[in-house]
């Protein structure tokens, strides 16, 4: 079954999956770990990945079900029908979040450059190279039209 996108109201996703998930709906809101940073001290705080949305797998009989919860907005739609994602697409996002400390050597890259990834999670997938600063490099993975960071060491 492919996964559905729902659009909800900013800061929502993770108490929107919760409620989706004791209705029996199954919802996935990717998450990572970030630094914040407060006058007084730094934290460690958990943070969705794709902001104001939240992925489920529903059944057509049960789409107005959603709407019984609070924040939910709306269904994210491409070309009039729900925009759908697949399975494996999902199984490569939760592949990459749990591979969080993923170490790359980058070598004389420069944005705009092509590239095919010989190595790690992503090993085989074409990227175009987006954007290198001194400490990250920014890929376009192209078969999955993805943008992934990786931090240079």
């Amino acid at each position: 079954m492919n996964w559905k996108v729902l659009y909800v109201k900013p800061r929502t996703e993770k108490k929107v999956a919760t409620a989706l998930s004791s209705l029996g709906i199954t919802a996935y809101c990717p998450s990572v770990t970030e630094i914040r940073q407060w006058s007084d001290r730094k934290k460690k705080v958990e943070v969705p990945l794709l902001k104001s949305y939240v992925l489920i797998q529903i059944k057509e009989s049960e789409h107005d079900l959603v709407f019984q919860v609070p924040g939910v907005v709306r269904y994210l739609f491409w070309l009039g029908k729900p925009a759908m994602v697949k399975d494996s697409d999902i199984q490569v996002m939760k592949d990459w979040l749990s591979h969080k400390n993923t170490q790359a050597q980058v070598e004389s890259i420069q944005p705009g450059d092509r590239i095919k990834i010989k190595t790690g999670l992503f090993e085989g997938k074409k990227a175009l190279v987006h954007e290198v600063s001194n400490n990250r490099i920014q890929l376009l993975l192209l078969d999955l039209d993805m943008k992934i960071t990786f931090n240079r060491n």
